[in-house]
């Protein structure tokens, strides 16, 4: 069984910054890839930004420069760094990881999703 909690979500003012974590647990042999995923009501869930078991990243257009991933390997965890906030940003924020457990292959796992509202 493996769990990802989310946290560091909230209500922010549009310039300010917010910092969220997503970590796992549970039964977990390795990790690959690391991603934060969005969505609006209405909208359909989009990429954020992305981080391989490299290190290498890769962000969406409309978040390059202002949001910044990164992981811990070691506490199998993911952050997204977020800067410069706009009201657009506002959406349900999920962590996704590909997870491979003690039984065979890998899959992706989600979190249950922590809420990110940019207003003044």
């Amino acid at each position: 069984q493996v769990q990802l909690v989310e946290s560091g979500g909230g209500l922010v003012q549009p310039g300010g910054s917010l910092r969220l974590s997503c970590a796992a647990s549970g039964s977990i042999f390795s990790i690959g890839s690391m991603a934060w995923r969005r969505q609006v009501p209405g909208k359909q869930r989009e990429l954020v930004a992305g981080i391989a078991s490299d290190g290498s990243t890769n962000y969406a257009d409309s978040v390059k420069g202002r949001f910044t991933i990164s992981r811990d390997n070691a506490q199998n965890t993911v952050y997204l760094q977020m800067n410069s906030l706009k009201p657009d940003d506002t959406a349900v924020y999920y962590c996704t990881m590909v997870i491979r457990t003690h039984s065979p292959g890998s899959r992706a796992y989600w979190g249950t999703g922590t809420q990110v509202t940019v207003s003044s």
